[in-house]
């Protein structure tokens, strides 16, 4: 199985199932590149220890931040528990990270049932087509 860059982001009323998610599933989580916005990546470490690159937080830009990774092609998949009930006062930021992530044909889980579904088939190998979209996006770019 090769390293996976995982983006991992949650709204805050979201944030405590973020963190049970990451503890119950860092045996697979430990083996890729974690990425987070500020506080959900805290919370995270905190939690279970895990290595993580944070970001700002999402409303301070942390969501670009993982949006210029996507346009580069370094990121396979993003976890991200939206709060559908509650507006954010950031939507536009979230709106193109999903439009960035759409345009590199990135998967992304907005729920934890999806969360689950993802990281069970990134365990057992299902993401090895990653591989051939950055071989091809490094000759398209060579």
């Amino acid at each position: 199985m090769k390293k996976m860059n995982i983006a991992l982001i949650a709204h805050d009323k979201k944030k405590e199932v973020m963190v049970r998610f990451a503890i119950a599933y860092q045996r697979i989580l430990r083996e890729h590149t974690l990425y987070a916005t500020g506080t959900t990546g805290s919370r995270i470490h905190e939690a279970t220890g895990l290595s993580i690159h944070r970001f700002r937080s999402g409303p301070l830009g942390g969501d670009q931040q993982i949006g210029a990774l996507l346009a580069d092609n370094q990121m396979d998949c993003i976890l991200f528990f939206r709060d559908p009930l509650t507006s954010q006062p950031h939507e536009p930021d979230i709106l193109a990270l999903l439009r960035l992530a759409d345009v590199h044909n990135v998967p992304v889980a907005t729920n934890l049932a999806g969360a689950e579904v993802m990281i069970r088939s990134i365990d057992k190998g299902g993401f090895s087509w990653r591989e051939v979209v950055r071989q091809k996006e490094e000759e398209n770019q060579g």
